[in-house]
């Protein structure tokens, strides 16, 4: 059941505060409460509903999208924020409250509810939106009609910065051998809740776990173990997961496999894919196959190479990002290791959709800069930045300016392109790209996107028309201040030239 709420923006005179006085326009969360589209997430959102009367109903779009909002920005666990939101009136007024209430408005495990309802298609038009409307209206996005057709097509105006990264997941490194081991626990747990309704029947079959557990510690506990060692204790965990696996085959026969919960049914499906991925890399003397499982609680998850100092490898999604005007657009999230270069086209296009023109000129990496995008830059007039393809040209009296000139523009260009490497930095320093605590493949991607919307309110928050707002608001309350000074001084004269006239008169 779902209770459509109004979603029309109250007015903070009208917020009830039990203790007397008002909230603020200048607030915060007053200001950002107002650049959010509420009406077209609150058309989305309800359609996730039945219209079925029966129930308790659910919470309303502007709760779930703005406790979302706040947990994000607030760097706070589902709980914390649940008790955030009942201490702070500005919170409760920013989720669409017309009162304050001291007590908590949901249970903090709704907060997983709410990241499963929104997904990253919707929160990216509802990042959109947000940033459409934030940007000047030279930029806005034009008539759609006028964007297909060829007729009187504007020039290639502003920036594009593109790039991508990672956002790790919340999992331990893996190994193999951590993996294989873990698999192995897991399976043998597995036997034991398969066994439990035969107690007293039937012997439990052998799992050898002590012995297995003493092997793997004898390799994991040295410090820098040799490759034949591992190698070993890899071969030999794969041997007792097979015998594992070989006696729940034989238990699920007997029809024992419905005693198992999802959670474990749901991991061993894993643990099956991850023992053949793992026994094909040990005889084939490799560490590499496709899809490769890298932890059995969040399968989705891949290794994704990025060649950083830091970390050669991370693990979580990739994700490629569109830089405009500061403000950052989302083109993709992808679980499994892509060419970013392949989305260079997608995003100039989205840039012209949005906009209604081409960008002049497009800041990336030197992955992007192969000669299919090159060519793609150069027809529609739009200059990629980076070295031009070809021998570097030699240095003369006629071309000498020309060349001072290309070199100061790919100065300039690597300098315009930090900024998105600065936005990448934010999200993982400030806010949870560092580190995505959700644990479902959905969910995280929510998570995700929030963390770039929230960005982007920052963004249109740090801008100067709030500064402004915030500086005329002063400006205004000193002005009534010295005015009402001014004018008891006024009143106060008034009175000392009738004393004055009162002791002429007497005298």
């Amino acid at each position: 059941m779902y209770r459509k709420d109004d979603t029309n923006q109250l007015k903070f005179e009208d917020f009830y505060l039990p203790f007397a006085g008002k909230l603020r326009s200048d607030n915060r969360w007053v200001i950002l409460s107002k650049q959010i589209p509420w009406d077209q997430i609150e058309q989305e959102y309800s359609g996730q509903f039945s219209k079925n009367k029966a129930g308790c109903p659910a919470k309303s779009a502007r709760i779930a999208l703005g406790s979302l909002i706040i947990k994000e920005r607030l760097g706070t666990t589902d709980r914390e924020t649940v008790l955030q939101i009942a201490e702070n009136p500005y919170l409760q007024y920013f989720l669409g409250f017309s009162e304050y209430k001291d007590q908590v408005p949901f249970d903090h495990s709704l907060m997983t509810h709410f990241r499963k309802r929104f997904n990253k298609n919707t929160l990216i038009e509802i990042n959109e939106s947000i940033v459409c409307n934030a940007l000047e209206g030279d930029d806005k996005p034009q008539d759609k009609s006028s964007v297909d057709t060829n007729i009187d097509q504007p020039s290639n105006k502003g920036k594009l910065i593109v790039d991508a990264t990672c956002t790790p997941a919340d999992v331990a490194y893996p190994t193999d051998l951590n993996l294989l081991n873990e698999a192995r626990e897991k399976s043998e747990a597995m036997i034991d809740t398969m066994h439990t309704p035969l107690v007293g029947q039937k012997p439990k079959p052998r799992t050898y776990r002590q012995k297995g557990r003493k092997d793997y510690l004898a390799v994991a506990k040295q410090k820098r173990p040799g490759y034949k060692k591992v190698r070993k204790a890899i071969g030999k965990q794969l041997r007792y997961l097979r015998r594992n696996l070989q006696n729940i085959d034989m238990m699920a026969c007997n029809g024992l496999l419905v005693y198992l919960s999802k959670r474990q049914y749901r991991d061993l499906l894993v643990i099956k894919e991850l023992y053949r991925q793992q026994l094909w890399m040990y005889e084939n003397h490799s560490h590499k196959i496709a899809d490769r499982i890298v932890s059995i609680s969040q399968p989705h998850i891949r290794p994704i190479v990025r060649g950083k100092a830091k970390s050669n490898v991370e693990f979580g999604a990739k994700v490629s990002l569109s830089l405009i005007d500061g403000f950052s657009f989302v083109d993709r999230i992808g679980w499994n290791n892509y060419n970013e270069s392949g989305d260079l086209i997608e995003q100039i296009k989205n840039y012209r959709k949005r906009f209604g023109f081409y960008p002049e000129s497009v800041h990336a990496d030197q992955i992007y800069r192969n000669r299919e995008n090159r060519r793609y830059c150069k027809a529609h007039d739009i200059r990629l930045s980076g070295l031009p393809l070809g021998r570097p040209k030699k240095v003369t009296a006629k071309n000498a300016e020309q060349l001072k000139q290309q070199k100061q523009q790919l100065h300039q260009d690597e300098v315009d392109r930090i900024a998105i490497e600065g936005k990448f930095g934010q999200g993982k320093r400030r806010f949870s790209l560092a580190r995505i605590m959700a644990k479902l493949a959905g969910t995280s991607e929510t998570v995700i996107m929030v963390a770039f919307m929230v960005m982007n309110l920052e963004k249109i928050l740090s801008s100067g028309l709030y500064f402004l707002l915030h500086i005329w608001q002063k400006l205004l309350a000193v002005h009534q201040e010295y005015y009402s000074y001014a004018q008891n001084l006024h009143w106060m004269q008034k009175v000392d030239i009738c004393i004055l006239q009162h002791e002429k008169l007497n005298c």
